[in-house]
């Protein structure tokens, strides 16, 4: 009898300690379906990547919403949703679109070379140039508009004064005032047009962009050293990567086979 209660006993014991870690692998059951752990962690890990502080409540409220929607997957399931040929073209769609993020995350993962980080830097330092520019300017929609704003300018006429014509939003009350900024942070035509002016000085004839017409009045020049290598170095690599995932993405492509 005694050998009986211990044999028993141990029975209970095992099945307990071999239930304990399959129990602490889910965080329900709803109607014989587990719910994994792991769903829940991957909801809050993303919302953790969206600046949300992970939190007990956070979690308790996350493994409600996940057996709330257990619940009504099952009754979906029950009522045959899944077979029905709109339904189930839309979750083909859906597993097809998260493999699709799944092999681009994949390719991004490959690490740029230290050299095409470092001969990205200089293409950079390279546009950045090493000065910037404080310039004014009043953005028309015509030529003649502008034109006639050049000659007010040439008889005496303040900048500041003229931008309350300007179409730009808030350049009323700004004078038209761009602060300092690089060439490289703005379109081609105005950067060309206003590196060439003497401080001072402004457009003697109306510079076009696909805004509109500009007449530009350059203020101030200063010296500006170009971030450091260390300073950039992420967002260089980050772009890099993707150029490097669209150029992989866009070799496949190029290489299937296509039957139309």
């Amino acid at each position: 009898m005694a050998r009986h209660l211990i044999s028993t006993s141990l029975i209970f014991a095992a099945a307990a300690v071999l239930s304990a870690p399959v129990l602490a692998q889910n965080i329900a059951t709803v109607n014989g379906t587990a719910i994994p752990k792991a769903r829940l962690e991957q909801v809050v890990s993303e919302l953790k990547q969206r600046g949300q502080a992970d939190s007990p409540e956070l979690r308790k409220m996350i493994a409600q919403k996940l057996i709330e929607r257990e619940i009504l997957l099952q009754e979906a399931q029950r009522r045959g949703l899944a077979k029905k040929p709109a339904v189930k073209t839309q979750l083909d769609m859906a597993r097809e679109n998260v493999l699709l993020q799944a092999l681009q995350q994949e390719v991004l993962k490959e690490p740029v070379p230290e050299k095409e980080l470092k001969d990205a830097y200089e293409r950079v330092k390279g546009q950045l140039g090493d000065k910037e520019y404080h310039a004014r300017h009043v953005l028309v929609k015509d030529e003649a508009t502008a034109k006639d704003l050049i000659e007010q300018l040439k008889k005496g006429a303040k900048i500041e004064d003229l931008a309350k014509q300007s179409i730009e939003p808030g350049a009323d009350k700004s004078g038209g005032d761009l602060g300092w900024a690089r060439p490289a942070q703005f379109v081609a035509p105005f950067s060309e047009a206003m590196t060439k002016l003497e401080k001072g000085k402004f457009t003697e004839a109306p510079v076009q962009t696909e805004f509109g017409w500009h007449v530009i009045y350059l203020e101030d020049v200063r010296s500006a050293a170009a971030p450091s290598f260390d300073e950039i170095k992420d967002q260089l690599a980050q772009s890099l990567q993707q150029e490097h995932a669209q150029k992989v993405l866009t070799e496949l492509i190029g290489k299937a086979k296509v039957n139309k």
